[in-house]
């Protein structure tokens, strides 16, 4: 599938768009399980599954934390999980240097929500050609996205998505409005919720990320049943208690595979809905 066709299959909402993996590569082993569980979970389901995980986690609060196997061993990871699973792989990157690098081998540069305003990094991924997903930032409105977005099409590239991630409420603790998604949906691009950063307490676990992972189920719900996005953003780890970035806020495989089952069946209702109203 070329990007063109998997960005338009996530435009056309045919099928549930599943961005899923580990938060950050931890091993190439681990990255393998994880997408051979997905990909087997979803091989007759009608869903549209990208594996996601980051080669470098650049904004870590202490410098203690595990940031990565850097670029390098990193793309190397994902172009295995690529060819050997037959998926689209997504990753984040950083600075401008770091795009072509990453485009080479993934089809969505993922900006991290720290970074939603930086205008050259916006612009080096857009000149790549791949499809750009931006996280609203914690402290953006809605609003502000659209310009965001902005920076990435006026170079020529209008292949973006946009993704909800939470919103600072006083320190270390985050709230989904959910008003946020029907807002970016006006702008004519994709919108994806993520489900499993959205309950993060940031830095509330000594310098550590801490998390609410029982409201990830709750809260995708009630995103799909805006009938605003298309898809989720799903954190997922075979033993989360041991991961080395995001422990508190992952998934683990049988609770990832309870949720996506009833997120499809409301995918599906409100699919539905929308063709009774259309009508």
């Amino acid at each position: 599938m070329s990007v063109k066709q998997l960005y338009d299959s996530i435009c056309e909402r045919d099928r549930f768009t599943l961005i899923s993996g580990p938060c950050v590569l931890e091993s190439e082993d681990i990255a393998n399980r994880v997408a051979e569980f997905i990909v087997r979970l979803t091989e007759d389901l009608p869903v549209q599954f990208i594996f996601k995980s980051s080669f470098e986690k650049a904004n870590r609060s202490s410098s203690d934390s595990y940031r990565g196997p850097g670029i390098e061993e990193g793309l190397n990871i994902l172009q295995k999980i690529k060819a050997d699973f037959d998926v689209p792989v997504l990753t984040d990157i950083h600075n401008e240097m770091q795009a072509p690098l990453a485009a080479e081998v993934v089809d969505i540069l993922q900006i991290p929500a720290f970074l939603s305003r930086q205008t050259e990094l916006l612009e080096a991924a857009g000149r790549t050609g791949k499809i750009v997903n931006i996280k609203k930032a914690q402290f953006m409105a809605p609003e502000d996205m659209k310009l965001a977005a902005g920076k990435v099409s006026e170079v020529g590239n209008s292949k973006v998505m946009l993704t909800e991630r939470g919103t600072f409420f006083g320190y270390r603790n985050l709230v989904v409005d959910m008003r946020n998604l029907v807002v970016m949906n006006q702008f004519g691009f994709p919108v994806i919720f993520d489900a499993t950063h959205s309950v993060q307490l940031p830095s509330a676990s000594d310098g550590k990320s801490g998390g609410q992972p029982h409201f990830v189920g709750p809260l995708a719900q009630a995103a799909l049943a805006t009938e605003s996005i298309s898809g989720l953003f799903l954190e997922v780890h075979p033993e989360p208690e041991n991961a080395l970035s995001d422990a508190s806020s992952m998934l683990n495989l049988p609770a990832f595979r309870n949720l996506l089952k009833r997120a499809l069946d409301l995918f599906e209702v409100t699919k539905k809905w929308e063709a009774e109203f259309n009508d």
